[in-house]
């Protein structure tokens, strides 16, 4: 049934997640694996409109859609981060491998050798990538039809680049061992330039970061507990007709209710928290997906200063404002 539901589904689709899947070196078959997630996203959505429907009173329909969509969004991006993480983890072990090939080269040994003696328990998953490229070139395989295969499997474009480089200066006859201690000395501080302007940027995501989780709610805070109360008080106020008339302004009822403003407050810090989000990510690591798993804890830590400012300003003009 799974396959069915995969097959069913537009190409562009099905093509981007079963690249995804493979970058995110996940192991269940593509076509179940994205079958098992539009069926459990449809089942989600109609227990989401269920609950909603019944306890809240929102819409069906749009408590399905949200449900469904949610769900399909957070595979996806759980995805693309560990797809992303993976490729990081190759990064920034690739220089290490391609100074112990070269190292390797400049002891005596074969390529195929030099690249299966690189491969070492500390490379983690990368170890059984190198120990498959090595099998594929002992086994008749060249060596450039399998480094462009290795390049394939990560989505990183350093690796992809780099593999590059080492396969033109194969196909033009330079010296492999000194190609690659070159290679692993440029990675290295193309690594070190990505470190130092982390740390130039890292004043903005504090700032953008307290703008998020202390500025906004403190003041949506202060503003919607204003607002509760100069509704219930001006409300209250009675003064006859005679002397409104010659009042410049006019006094009565607020016609936007509570509970909207509440909810529109809320709903601004959940979109800014992600919109910020995404901005951090952005500044810190060159990808606004990369600080989409800040979002949580982000909205979390914003609605929560937010609704103790509200109860705070309560407790201390309780007595004042007569609320």
């Amino acid at each position: 049934m799974y396959r069915f539901v995969a097959e069913a589904l537009p190409e562009n689709i099905t093509k981007n997640y079963f690249s995804l899947l493979k970058y995110s070196g996940v192991k269940s078959p593509p076509e179940r694996f994205l079958g098992f997630v539009v069926v459990f996203g449809v089942l989600l959505g109609f227990a989401g409109m269920f609950f909603s429907g019944i306890f809240f009173g929102f819409s069906l329909l749009f408590s399905f859609l949200a449900a469904f969509a949610g769900f399909q969004m957070l595979v996806y991006v759980s995805l693309m981060l560990r797809a992303d993480a993976k490729a990081r983890f190759v990064e920034s072990i690739l220089p290490d491998v391609l100074q112990l090939m070269a190292s390797n080269l400049r002891a005596g040994l074969t390529t195929e050798r030099a690249l299966l003696a690189s491969s070492r328990p500390e490379f983690g998953p990368f170890q059984d990538d190198i120990n498959q490229v090595g099998r594929e070139i002992t086994m008749g395989k060249s060596i450039i039809e399998a480094l462009l295969k290795l390049g394939k499997k990560f989505r990183s474009q350093r690796l992809q680049k780099t593999i590059s480089l080492i396969v033109s200066g194969l196909q033009s006859g330079g010296e492999l061992a000194s190609l690659l201690e070159q290679t692993a000395r440029n990675v290295r501080q193309e690594a070190l330039v990505d470190s130092r302007i982390k740390a130039n940027v890292m004043m903005y995501v504090i700032f953008v970061v307290i703008a998020l989780c202390l500025g906004a709610p403190l003041l949506f805070g202060l503003s919607s507990f204003l607002v509760e109360v100069l509704s219930k008080n001006l409300s209250s106020i009675s003064i006859p007709e005679g002397t409104m008339s010659n009042l410049p302004f006019k006094l009565g009822k607020s016609t936007v209710p509570l509970d909207f403003i509440l909810q529109f407050s809320v709903a601004y810090l959940v979109i800014a928290s992600t919109l910020g989000s995404m901005l951090i990510g952005l500044i810190s690591k060159g990808r606004e997906r990369e600080g989409l798993k800040y979002a949580p804890f982000i909205i979390a830590a914003s609605l929560l200063v937010f609704y103790l400012a509200r109860s705070s300003v309560r407790n201390l003009l309780s007595g004042i404002m007569g609320i």
